[in-house]
């Protein structure tokens, strides 16, 4: 058969959607997720017949769709999700990836991992039950974590009967909530993930629903001005070195705009130099923003090593060895405040120690609690101190230079994810 090149083409400069659902043990996270791609077709023949086998042995008549998305063994047989479950999918108009994220509390840990790199959440809500106490702390976390966007499926429509007075009460109900935690951009949309209603296809069920369906809001929702274009941050990943004639410094545009000619500072060292070109596999670009992977060559020789960061002179990020951040712990062994660990931030590892917990923040209540310890999902304001500073800028103001991970020094075991407030 003869490949179209042109739709080859379209295809590839389709902007990508990365998106996390998360919600209350049986409000149907994974029927949903298996609802979008059966009818969006993106479901292999051959996955769908072992799945109607499944299905039948089971005794059930309609195909089960949660079976798309649980994929371990242990899920199946409890019906829940316990891991993050990663699905791909794609429209007319976008691509997407999916992170199937856990409900239980205790696996925190694991929507944080699915939901760090979102450009949107997806809370669910059982229309029976209203928002609950998991809903929220789902909304917390999608809040703590600066996802730019928050859809709340209100699911199971049919067993209220289609009911526009359920809808409306959970929908006041939860934009009171969003306001609270600082969700900005929120969209609530009554569905059915088990009959399909405004899940790809109109309900003919809720007429009084005038808004999108589920996937319309997720194929037109703006996400270009997500990323932060103004303060332009370039880690660097490694030098190349090919010929005695070319030295590159190679590395993804963290943010902002670089454009061949700009003046830029290699920091920690302060040098200044121009940038001669941005190159790329397929050739130079006149300019490269987030999240493109790139090398860029100076006019200057300047020595410049891996975890170093090129920035615009007259726009510096900030630089300290002591640091406040919102810390999740993801390990079983608690947090030791006389512990040295690694810290990796963009494209560095330095050594560091957390020097104080001021606060847990109970993901129940919001409350905040002194604590002496840390132990595993717990999420908390610490104080960090590095042995050489960091240059970073807040976690809400640009995600790709906020976050860092915490490394165990003896096992090399990634222990917990941070986010940096100041």
């Amino acid at each position: 058969m003869a490949i179209d090149t042109k739709s080859q083409l379209d295809y590839a400069k389709m902007d990508l959607l990365r998106f996390t659902t998360a919600g209350s043990v049986d409000d149907g996270k994974s029927t949903l997720i298996g609802r979008l791609l059966f009818d969006s077709k993106g479901v292999f023949e051959d996955q769908l017949e072992a799945i109607r086998r499944t299905t039948e042995k089971r005794g059930g008549e309609d195909i089960d769709l949660a079976l798309i998305t649980d994929g371990l063994s242990a899920e199946r047989e409890q019906g829940i999700t316990i891991d993050v479950a990663y699905r791909y999918f794609a429209t007319a108009n976008r691509k997407f990836i999916i992170a199937d994220t856990p409900g239980h509390e205790q696996y925190t840990r694991n929507m944080v991992t699915g939901a760090s790199t979102a450009n949107l959440a997806i809370v669910l809500i059982d229309a029976r039950n209203g928002v609950m106490t998991q809903s929220r702390r789902h909304g917390f976390i999608a809040s703590l974590l600066g996802i730019p966007h928050v859809t709340v499926a209100i699911n199971k429509m049919d067993l209220v009967n289609f009911s526009e007075e359920t809808y409306e009460k959970i929908k006041k109900d939860y934009e009171a909530f969003a306001k609270q935690v600082g969700i900005k951009d929120i969209k609530v949309i009554p569905i059915s993930a088990l009959k399909g209603d405004n899940v790809v296809k109109p309900s003919e069920n809720m007429k009084w629903y005038q808004g999108p369906t589920l996937l319309e809001y997720l194929e037109k929702v703006e996400i270009s001005h997500d990323q932060n274009l103004k303060d332009f941050r370039f880690p660097v990943q490694t030098v190349l070195r090919p010929n005695l004639d070319y030295r590159g410094f190679a590395g993804r545009v963290a943010s902002g705009v670089v454009k061949k000619g700009d003046k830029v500072k290699v920091l920690p060292s302060g040098f200044e130099s121009t940038v001669k070109s941005i190159d790329t596999f397929d050739g130079e670009l006149d300019q490269a923003f987030p999240p493109m992977s790139v090398t860029l060559r100076l006019t200057d020789e300047v020595d410049i090593s891996r975890g170093d960061m090129l920035v615009h002179p007259d726009n510096m990020p900030k630089s300290s060895n002591k640091i406040t951040a919102e810390l999740c712990w993801m390990v079983s062994e608690p947090l030791s405040l006389k512990k040295k660990y690694s810290i990796k931030h963009t494209t560095q590892t330095i050594k560091a120690m957390v020097t104080e917990i001021e606060y847990r923040t109970n993901i129940n209540s919001l409350e905040k609690e002194k604590v002496e310890q840390l132990n595993l999902n717990d999420i908390a304001r610490v104080k960090i101190q590095t042995l050489k500073p960091l240059y970073f800028d807040p976690y809400s103001q640009n995600r790709n230079t906020g976050n860092f991970i915490l490394i165990d020094e003896l096992t090399n075991n990634t222990v917990a994810a941070g986010m940096i407030v100041e």
